[in-house]
């Protein structure tokens, strides 16, 4: 098994920038793929970023690229979302998820495990 925790949640203003960490354990060494989702009262799951084990591939999600950066650090098992220019509707409950199979996805369905999730509030 593998657990998951995030951190660095928290309240914002517009504009400003947070960093989330996501740190892994358990069976680490059985995970190809990190990523980031978010989730909006009344909202589905959505797909924000996903990298590689290698960190050398990323995918981003349209309403962030160019602001999120994705980023990992395997000899501490942990993945990065950077986040600047945050706005508004960048609010909701931010997840960190793992998977073991090889080929970078989007897809809620495709992802093994799970974090807990970390809150994010951007203030207008």
């Amino acid at each position: 098994q593998v657990q998951l925790v995030e951190s660095g949640g928290g309240l914002v203003q517009a504009g400003g920038s947070l960093r989330l960490s996501c740190a892994a354990s358990g069976r680490t060494f059985r995970i190809y793929g990190m990523g980031w989702f978010r989730q909006a009262p009344g909202e589905e799951r959505e797909f924000v970023a996903a990298i590689t084990r290698s960190g050398t591939s990323t995918i981003y999600a349209d309403s962030v690229k160019g602001r999120f950066t994705i980023s990992r650090d395997n000899a501490k098992t942990t993945a990065y979302l950077q986040m600047n220019s945050l706005k508004p509707e960048d609010t909701a409950v931010y997840y960190c998820a793992a998977r073991i199979r090889e080929f970078l996805t989007r897809m809620v369905k495709d992802y093994d495990y799970w974090g807990q999730g970390t809150q994010v509030t951007v203030s207008s």
